[in-house]
């Protein structure tokens, strides 16, 4: 009931925002994704209480006629992705605080919307609620990006909205086709979870394979895995701030947990057979947009290059399908959502104090506003996985992973830390130190809710990176269930 009251309590407030005007609209926003976030918390004790508690799952006849459910659960895994979700909401609604948007009622209720679809995702057991909650997060982040995005936008959003309804439409097919598989033995056809990774199991091998790649395409897309990456840079860069935060730091983790909750475990011999071409892509993301990002002159397209990388490694983790990589791509998802969520505020920042944000015509910050240089090198570090920030958990276990998979891999897919470095130290460089010039000189104290929140942000990096403790009690438990059955 508790898992459902997540999904439901973000509708009702998007419905209220809606009706309100200016900065009512934005405080209201404000005040409900806190609360949103208090109950995730009051789930989170509840399951660390007890796990198995009904108040923990919903599970209701939806339509009866096809055999869906509306069926809701959370597992050591669901639950850090529904933390991420609520964490990163009030950061970014609080982020919009210093922006002065049109028709604010419409903007945080497309949020809170895309909040409660988000939430869904994570929790869906039902294979058809699944792909309902994933189509309903497209269409929100659509209107935020078409209606408040940049320069072209209407061209970048349609490619941006082609290319994930394309993928979606390959993993509805391959869930329908799971679906007519089951009920065998008498037994009435459903899509409960469980029965779909049975279905998908009792598959032969070449089944199987055309099953995982019509589901992979669609994770791939979200993700984005090279070569299907082309949409994301743009978008990233003509989308505002917030709906930029809201793709790179939730919306993409949709794809990496899609993988590890229906791809591994529906075709689990078909992902061990495909594996080394999806690994060999997710390595050539890694270092294609690595070697990009060294070249970017705009610092929010240089961050969205980076996003690529990230998850090109999380990805590849994931598909060596051990311990360490599935439990360090889980740690790494909350890492760089956190992460990315500042770097993309900082380059908003430099955007609304200087009129720029090309690196070689910024410079010398540091000078000007010294506490803003150490905010921002406190992310650039967690992002470039510095020991004792939240980035370097998850990596290590991820090189661990991929290590163990094959150390040809590792090596090439280790080049993320070398290029990382060089491209995120390399701007700071240029962006924060040298001499004030005439762009920067007037660059002012930062807004208060801009500090808050890059100073939230900096906390986080800091006490998951020196105590990761909560978090892998939390996923290595799933980890280990999920790989117990599918034989690992």
């Amino acid at each position: 009931m508790l898992t459902g009251l997540l999904i439901i309590f973000p509708i009702l407030a998007a419905i209220v925002v809606l009706f309100l005007r200016g900065k009512v609209a934005r405080n209201t926003a404000l005040f409900f994704s806190i609360a949103e976030l208090a109950l995730s918390v009051f789930v989170l004790a509840q399951y660390l209480q007890n796990p198995s508690s009904s108040l923990l799952s919903l599970d209701c006849t939806w339509i009866s006629s096809i055999g869906a459910k509306f069926s809701v659960g959370l597992d050591g895994i669901s639950i850090l992705l529904v933390l991420l979700t609520t964490v990163l909401f009030p950061l970014i609604i609080l982020s919009s605080f210093s922006s002065d948007y049109s028709r604010p009622n419409s903007l945080y209720s497309l949020m809170l919307l895309m909040q409660m679809a988000l939430v869904g995702v994570f929790v869906a057991r039902d294979g058809f609620l699944f792909y309902i909650f994933w189509e309903l997060a497209l269409i929100p982040i659509y209107f935020i990006c078409l209606l408040w995005g940049g320069d072209n936008r209407a061209k970048i959003t349609f490619k941006f909205f082609v290319y994930t309804l394309f993928g979606s439409l390959f993993m509805l097919i391959a869930l329908i086709y799971l679906y007519t598989a089951t009920g065998t033995s008498g037994m009435p056809k459903s899509w409960a979870m469980n029965d779909l990774y049975s279905a998908g199991r009792s598959l032969l091998p070449e089944k199987q394979s055309v099953v995982f790649w019509f589901i992979f395409l669609a994770f791939a897309i979200k993700i984005p895995v090279f070569p299907l990456h082309t949409w994301q840079p743009d978008t990233y860069v003509t989308a505002p701030t917030q709906g930029t935060m809201l793709l790179s730091g939730i919306m993409l983790k949709m794809g990496t947990f899609g993988v590890i909750r229906w791809l591994i475990p529906v075709v689990p011999k078909a992902v061990e057979q495909w594996a080394p071409l999806a690994i060999g892509l997710s390595v050539i993301g890694i270092i294609y947009a690595s070697v990009i990002a060294i070249m970017q002159k705009d610092y929010k397209r240089l961050i969205a290059y980076s996003s690529i990388a990230h998850v090109g490694l999380i990805s590849a983790g994931i598909l060596a399908m051990n311990q360490q990589g599935l439990q360090g791509a889980i740690v790494q998802m909350l890492s760089h959502g956190i992460n990315v969520v500042g770097l993309f505020l900082i380059a908003d920042i430099l955007i609304c104090q200087t009129g720029t944000r090309k690196i070689e015509e910024l410079g010398g910050i540091r000078n000007v506003n010294p506490g803003f240089a150490v905010l921002f090198l406190i992310i650039l570090l967690g992002s470039v996985a510095l020991p004792l920030t939240n980035g370097f958990v998850g990596e290590f276990l991820l090189m661990a992973g991929i290590f163990s998979y094959g150390k040809i891999t590792a090596a090439f897919a280790g080049l993320t830390v070398i290029l990382g470095a060089v491209y995120m130290l390399r701007s700071y460089q240029r962006i924060m130190l040298g001499e004030t010039n005439a762009v920067t000189a007037g660059f002012s104290k930062l807004a208060t809710t801009d500090y808050w929140v890059l100073l939230i942000v900096c906390a986080v990096i800091i006490v998951l990176g020196v105590y990761p403790k909560p978090v892998n009690d939390l996923a290595g438990p799933a980890v280990a269930e999920l790989l117990k059955s599918i034989g690992k």
